[in-house]
């Protein structure tokens, strides 16, 4: 366990990047392969929406696939899965808003996940793409979901690492002994007023275990904005006093509520931040058909602690 309360007890800036860096250097593993040679190989474009600019980086040419990132990262994580579907797929990364290159606009309401999946849509229509693919990890799959949810006339699939369906989540933080919402104490934690003060590049990058990722992913870090990172928590993550979002009972939510595209999950064992009961009955809240792979010994950040079977997993997928 991390012993990181101040003298008296205190919750202060230090305990919190003592946190941090403990929480997330926890969620790495060792199976991480040497840095891609996509920065050489990929374009870069820009999307907006309404007066925010934001970053893609793009690989391949077929039918599109859109993938987003999560906390703390960049576009460059789904490096290895943009290597091995670009030969039959445009595979395009975006840096989420606050993130990398993309602006960080102020205020926490530019961080509701309706916004963010505005930002999708921006993306599609830059590029002329009536359908995509949607691809997400951690924040990046909780906008898939609302994505799929929101647009399913422009979803051809989704696929999400590593973020359980938000009613799965909202059933396992009030579940008794689901261990769920004591997991969730860093998020928590994140939406107390000056939060960002505590973060640094470097704390926020000790989860990439390979040192030239990990150097890049400072550099990218170092053009974000910390505070802007924390707003998707404080928008979007449920609080004690929260009212629920959806019905206890799947059974009772509206057909036009549920996921209609497919659907394939791919999940770590060891997250420790998003545990895997959280996956029980993630069918009941669909339409379409579900297809989940569980990746023992991989944590949070399974797109890169089992690169290549996350994208040899998405390329089957993908070509059924």
């Amino acid at each position: 366990m991390l012993s990181c309360v101040a003298e008296g007890g205190e919750k202060d800036g230090a305990w919190l990047a003592c946190l941090i860096g403990g929480a997330l250097s926890s969620c790495a593993t060792t199976g991480e392969v040497l840095v891609s040679p996509i920065l050489e190989r990929v374009t870069h474009g820009t999307c907006e929406n309404g007066s925010v600019r934001l970053h893609y980086a793009s690989l391949g040419e077929g039918p599109l696939v859109v993938m987003l990132h999560g906390f703390p990262d960049w576009w460059y994580t789904w490096r290895h899965q943009m290597e091995a579907l670009a030969a039959d797929h445009r595979v395009v990364a975006l840096d989420m808003r606050g993130y990398n290159l993309s602006d960080s606009p102020a205020g926490v309401e530019s961080y509701a996940i309706d916004v963010l999946t505005g930002d999708v849509l921006a993306l599609l229509d830059e590029l002329g793409s009536e359908r995509a693919v949607i691809v997400g990890h951690d924040w990046g799959g909780a906008v898939a979901w609302s994505f799929a949810i929101q647009h399913p006339e422009r979803t051809a699939g989704l696929v999400v690492c590593n973020m359980p369906h938000p009613g799965c989540l909202q059933r396992e933080f009030s579940r008794a002994g689901s261990g769920q919402f004591e997991a969730g104490q860093y998020a928590r934690d994140f939406q107390a007023e000056g939060a960002h003060e505590a973060l640094s590049a470097e704390k926020l990058a000790s989860w990439v275990t390979d040192p030239e990722a990990r150097a890049l992913t400072i550099e990218a870090f170092e053009r974000s904005d910390f505070e802007a990172m924390l707003h998707y928590y404080k928008a979007n993550y449920p609080r004690p006093d929260s009212p629920p979002v959806f019905p206890d009972d799947p059974r009772s939510l509206p057909a036009a509520a549920r996921v209609a595209a497919s659907v394939l999950m791919i999940f770590g064992l060891e997250d420790t931040a998003l545990l895997p009961s959280t996956l029980n009955d993630t069918w009941r809240w669909l339409a379409g058909d579900l297809t989940l792979v569980t990746i023992p010994g991989a944590g949070h950040f399974v797109q890169q602690d089992a690169a290549d079977l996350v994208s040899r997993s998405i390329a089957a997928w993908l070509a059924r």
